[in-house]
C-alpha cells in the first residue's frame, strides 16, 4: 500500500518496567470531577459526568526522571495547568458494567490537561464547543504508564501539583465525584473503548495560569512524579 504522503509515527507511552510501549487510540476527558475544582469554575453538586477528547498527538510524553518541554500555545494569554489521573485502558468494549471495569484497565499515569482559559470561556459564553480552549497542541503531558498490577491504593492515592516549587493543587483521588469504575461505565455508553485509549479523569481544586520560564512537578502516589518546563 502507498500513501500519498508517509504518515505520522503512532503515538506511543512508555511502560514503567518495560521496553514495551502503549500505542494511544484515543484521549477522553472528564469535565469537572471533583466537586471543589466545580466549585471554583461556579458549579456545584453531582452533576451527570461530560467528556471531551484531545487528539492522541496532543501528548507531550516525558520519561521517568526527565524533564518536558513545554511549548507555550499562541492565540491565549491564560494558559491553565490542571493536574490529572491518567487510566490507560487495556481491553476495550462498550456498556462496561463499574463492577467489571478492572478488568478493561492497563494500568494509571500522571498527566496534565492544559487549557487555554480565556479561549474556553469565551466559547462558552457563546455556546460554542470547547476545543480550541482544550485540544490544542502539547496540551496533554504525560508521565510513563504503570501497570495495573504494580499500581496499588490508587483509588485513595494523593494528588498534587507544584508551580516553581509551590503548592497549587493538592487532594486525594478518592474525592473524585465520579470514580475510575463510574467514569468508565458512563463513558463506554457512550463510546466504544478500545485498546490504547487514555482517561483524564478530572482535576482537583487550584488551577491557575503558568507563563513561560515556569516549572510544573506534579504526581500521584505511587506514580511517580511529571516535571514539565514551559517555553
Amino acid at each position: 500500500m502507498s500513501y500519498v504522503f508517509p504518515p505520522a509515527p503512532v503515538t506511543s507511552v512508555p511502560v514503567q518496567g518495560s521496553h514495551d510501549r502503549f500505542p494511544v487510540h484515543r484521549i477522553y476527558c472528564v469535565g469537572r470531577n471533583y466537586e471543589e475544582h466545580a466549585k471554583e469554575m461556579g458549579f456545584t453538586g453531582r452533576e451527570p459526568p461530560f467528556f471531551f477528547l484531545k487528539p492522541a498527538d496532543a501528548l507531550v510524553v516525558v520519561d521517568a526522571g526527565s524533564t518536558g518541554h513545554l511549548p507555550y500555545p499562541s492565540l491565549t494569554g491564560n494558559l491553565h495547568h490542571e493536574i490529572e489521573l491518567v487510566v490507560a485502558i487495556g481491553k476495550g468494549g462498550s456498556h462496561i458494567a463499574a463492577s467489571d471495569a478492572p478488568k478493561h484497565i492497563f494500568g494509571y499515569a500522571v498527566g496534565l490537561d492544559m487549557t487555554r482559559r480565556d479561549l474556553q470561556n469565551d466559547m462558552k459564553k457563546q455556546g460554542r464547543p470547547w476545543c480550541i480552549g482544550k485540544a490544542f497542541e502539547h496540551s496533554a503531558p504525560i508521565g510513563p504508564i504503570t501497570p495495573v498490577d504494580q499500581a496499588s491504593e490508587i483509588e485513595r492515592a494523593a494528588i498534587w501539583l507544584q508551580v516553581n516549587g509551590t503548592d497549587r493543587q493538592r487532594s486525594q483521588v478518592s474525592r473524585l465525584i465520579w470514580n475510575i469504575a463510574e467514569t468508565i461505565e458512563h463513558l463506554s455508553a457512550a463510546w466504544e473503548l478500545q485498546p490504547g485509549d487514555l482517561i483524564y479523569t478530572g482535576t482537583p481544586e487550584g488551577v491557575g495560569a503558568v507563563v513561560r520560564g515556569d516549572t510544573l512537578e506534579g504526581g500521584i502516589d505511587g506514580l511517580g512524579t511529571l516535571r514539565l518546563h514551559v517555553v
